[in-house]
C-alpha cells in the first residue's frame, strides 16, 4: 500500500481476485498505469498569438518565400564504449557497456525547409551568437536570394542578441518567428533531431570530434538525399481548444488536491 503504482499481480492479492481480471478491466477501461507522459505548459501571455502566426505558415506558406525551421541541437557528445559490445543474434539482444569515454562535443545548427523537407546544417564547436550569425550567412547562401526567408526559431537568448538583431537589419529578407515558450513541439525541426539522436547518434561510437560532425554530416547529406514534405494538419483553433481543456483539467485537480 506505500507504492504509487501497483501491478496486476500486486493489486490482484489485494483485492482478491486473479491477475487475468485486473488486466481485463484495465484493457476495457484504456487504463496503462505503467505509461506516464510528460507534459509542460506554456505560460507564455502571447501563446495563442504565437501559435496561430506559426501554425498559418505551416498551413498557408507566404508566396516567394521558404518557411525554415531553425534550432541548435547543443552538447552532442563524442562517446567511445570503454568495451565493445556484441551483436544482436537470435535469442539475444545488442549489448552495449554503460561506461564510456567523453572526446568533446558539438552543436549542430539546423534549418528544416518545410516545402520540401531538406535540411541545411553544419556543426560549430560552440552556440554563441556568434556561430548563430555564422549560420545564418550559410542560410542566406543557400537559399533561392529571390525569396523571403521565414525562420522559426525558440527564444533561446542567442537568437535575440543585439548584434544578431543587427545582423538581420541588414537583411531584410529574413523574417524571425518565435515560438512560445516550452513549446518546442511547434519546431519540426525537433524531429529531425530526434530521428538522428535515434538512427545514428544513441547507439554510435565516436573516438573525436571529427568523427562526430563526419557522421552527422553524412546523416545530414543522406536525409538530403530523399527528403519527405512536411505537411502540418492541425488547425490552431483545434490546438488552442485541446490547451484550454488540458488547463481547465489542471486546474480542477489542482483545486481539488487545495481542498
Amino acid at each position: 500500500q506505500a507504492a504509487t503504482h501497483w501491478s496486476t499481480r500486486k493489486l490482484a492479492a489485494q483485492v482478491g481476485v486473479s491477475d487475468t481480471t485486473i488486466l481485463r478491466i484495465w484493457r476495457a477501461n484504456g487504463l496503462k498505469p505503467h505509461v506516464v507522459k510528460g507534459f509542460k505548459v506554456s505560460r507564455d501571455p502571447q501563446f495563442a498569438e504565437k501559435l496561430e502566426d506559426i501554425v498559418g505558415l505551416y498551413m498557408s506558406p507566404p508566396e516567394h518565400a521558404l518557411v525554415l525551421c531553425c534550432d541548435e541541437k547543443s552538447q552532442v557528445q563524442a562517446l567511445d564504449r570503454t568495451q565493445p559490445g556484441l551483436p544482436m543474434k537470435k535469442g539475444r539482444a545488442q549489448t552495449m557497456t554503460h561506461e564510456y569515454k567523453r572526446h568533446g562535443t558539438t552543436t549542430l545548427f539546423a534549418a528544416l525547409n518545410v516545402l520540401n523537407g531538406s535540411v541545411i546544417g553544419c556543426c560549430q564547436p560552440r552556440h554563441r551568437h556568434e556561430e548563430w550569425i555564422k549560420f545564418l550567412r550559410r542560410v542566406d547562401r543557400e537559399t533561392p536570394k529571390d525569396k523571403e526567408l521565414h525562420l522559426i526559431c525558440d527564444n533561446y537568448a542567442t537568437h535575440k542578441h543585439p548584434n544578431v538583431i543587427a545582423w538581420l537589419d541588414k537583411h531584410p529578407r529574413f523574417h524571425i518567428h518565435f515560438t512560445p515558450t516550452s513549446a518546442s513541439w511547434l519546431n519540426r525541426v525537433e524531429r529531425f533531431f530526434r530521428d538522428l539522436t535515434t538512427d545514428r547518434l544513441r547507439r554510435g561510437v565516436f573516438r573525436s570530434v571529427p568523427e562526430l560532425v563526419s557522421a552527422i554530416q553524412d546523416y545530414v547529406a543522406t536525409h538530403n538525399d530523399n527528403p519527405k514534405p512536411f505537411i502540418w494538419t492541425a488547425k490552431a483553433t483545434d490546438i488552442l481548444q485541446k490547451v484550454i481543456r488540458a488547463k481547465q483539467r489542471l486546474s480542477s485537480k489542482q483545486n481539488e488536491a487545495l481542498h
